[in-house]
């Protein structure tokens, strides 16, 4: 039989700290082939601090609604219209920046031209 000594006992103890803080947050139960039941923690998700998913449906969202109005109003009304921004104000002009026609818009308002 091993010596215990008080290093190795707060080595357990830190072990089972962990454990049961990792248990806190939510486990699952499995009982195996020979009938033990093993009880393993729940791995938590990564938090990331700013919802990439989220600001990527808004770009996504933002490309469809430049091509819905590409494809309702076609090329040529699209870029007078862009132009007529281009005239305006500061706020107006970032508008127009932002609204230009790109790749990304004349790929999708060609699938939804026949559904205008």
């Amino acid at each position: 039989m091993a010596v215990e000594t008080q290093a190795h006992f707060h080595k357990r103890l830190g072990a089972v700290g962990r454990k049961h803080a990792a248990m806190a947050q939510g486990y699952t139960t499995q009982v195996r082939g020979d009938g033990l039941i093993v009880v393993k923690a729940k791995r938590g998700k990564a938090r990331r601090f700013f919802p990439v998913k989220g600001l990527a449906a808004l770009i996504l969202g933002f490309f469809i609604f430049k091509a819905f109005m590409l494809a309702s109003l076609g090329e040529i009304t699209y870029n007078e219209r862009v132009a007529k921004l281009q005239q305006g104000t500061q706020i107006e002009q970032g508008g127009a920046y932002v609204m230009q026609l790109d790749v990304i818009t004349q790929f999708i308002a060609g699938f939804l031209e026949p559904l205008t």
